[in-house]
């Protein structure tokens, strides 16, 4: 009898264990900044109102230590959801089949309607592989006033920009602030310019390691990006400068121009309110569409989850409108999907617009591409900025290292 109740008790037990478990969901998440953690913790609450069966685990990690983490995580005993970006950062873990085919999400939620501007980035073999919950735009941040006292407009064509750039020249201002020491705002510069030469198609082919540095439309490209540097239109030693430090320069009227993502807008000083501007980066070639950089944050559902029925569950809460709505209403970041609204503020309301109405999005340089060929390529970029002439040995270069990391 006494091993009957033993046995009875084990069983109760044991359901019990896995009622809690099916009931549980284990979310990691690297959004750990004041912002993102309030606006969570706002979201968690409301998904566990929404869904009393369901009991919620959050854990945060700070975002340097999360990216080794991550990489445990899903080949061995990971949680039910998990926070990433888009591009080649998902895609790494993609054609490892660490992540989940979502595509039945997209489809119920209509989200390629609903995030047309988001759906390149999360497609890879025609199915999609996480969810996005924000993004935000890049483009040229400009001093308004300089720009009338000159009496010049934004520019819409690279014939104008030049010819704006040329205006600030000469008037003892350099046209464009850039800060190259730690390369990545290099990469920007080399993302638009190959965007509006050869067109996102092409331009993401190369990130994936299709096409050759050496190809001679890669080349166009620099030729274009050489019209500036030959001119002396870059801040001058911009390689000593973080992209912080090179952000003086334009408030004390030095600089005019910066080709930066949109969380540069709460560093602009009081005494500058409503001096500053924002426009797309020029059209270089009518035949190609506007695309845009936009840095897309994701969430996802390992492949080795436990809990996949109510990680989908929270994936399509996460997909709905209003609450893409409060998240980045936090963040002060554009919601990929387009019935959601952005919070009203002047760059934002451009930046919205202007992605609503892209021919498509990439997530910048260093999540587009492989790390090393990233890291080798970013390099180049800074190194072509001071020393143009030496743009046949880093084409060589950044070829070689393609071949090898894509072979």
């Amino acid at each position: 009898m006494k091993k009957l109740q033993s046995l009875l008790v084990g069983a109760i037990a044991s359901a019990t264990l896995s009622m809690a478990n099916a009931g549980t969901l284990v979310i990691n998440s690297d959004q750990a900044d004041p912002a993102p953690k309030k606006a969570f913790t706002e979201i968690v609450q409301k998904f566990e109102n929404e869904n009393p069966d369901i009991t919620v685990k959050y854990n945060l990690y700070d975002k340097e230590g999360y990216k080794t983490a991550i990489r445990n995580w899903l080949s061995t005993s990971p949680p039910d959801v998990v926070f990433w970006y888009a591009g080649n950062r998902m895609k790494t873990f993609v054609d490892r089949g660490l992540f989940e085919d979502v595509s039945d999400i997209w489809e119920k939620e209509n989200l390629k309607e609903n995030m047309p501007s988001a759906t390149p980035a999360m497609t890879i073999d025609d199915k999609q592989w996480g969810l996005p919950y924000t993004y935000y735009q890049w483009g040229i941040y400009y001093r308004k006033d300089i720009f009338d006292k000159l009496g010049l407009s934004e520019p819409k064509t690279w014939d104008e920009f030049l010819a704006v750039n040329a205006k600030l020249k000469a008037n003892d201002i350099a046209p464009i602030a850039i800060g190259t020491k730690y390369l990545w705002t290099a990469a920007g510069w080399f993302d638009y310019l190959n965007m509006r030469t050869n067109g996102l198609d092409f331009h993401i082919d190369l990130m994936d390691g299709k096409i050759p540095y050496t190809d001679a439309r890669v080349r166009k490209t620099f030729e274009h990006w050489k019209e500036l540097v030959d001119k002396g239109y870059f801040l001058d030693n911009h390689a000593s400068y973080s992209w912080q430090e090179a952000q003086p320069f334009m408030y004390n009227g030095k600089a005019a121009m910066y080709l930066i993502g949109n969380f540069i807008t709460p560093n602009f000083p009081e005494e500058l309110d409503g001096k500053m501007g924002f426009f797309q980066f020029p059209q270089i070639d009518p035949a190609i569409g506007m695309a845009e950089d936009a840095p897309m944050d994701t969430i996802h559902i390992p492949s080795k989850a436990a809990n996949k029925k109510d990680a989908r569950t929270f994936l399509e809460f996460m997909a709905r409108a209003d609450n893409q709505t409060l998240v980045n209403a936090a963040l002060l970041q554009i919601p990929p999907h387009k019935k959601a609204q952005a919070p009203d503020n002047f760059f934002l309301n451009k930046g919205v617009k202007m992605l609503n109405d892209s021919a498509g999005t990439a997530q910048f340089y260093d999540r587009d591409t492989e790390p090393s060929m990233a890291q080798e390529g970013m390099k180049g970029f800074q190194e072509f900025m001071v020393k143009p002439e030496r743009l046949d040995a880093i084409l060589k270069r950044l070829e070689n290292v393609r071949k090898r990391v894509f072979k």
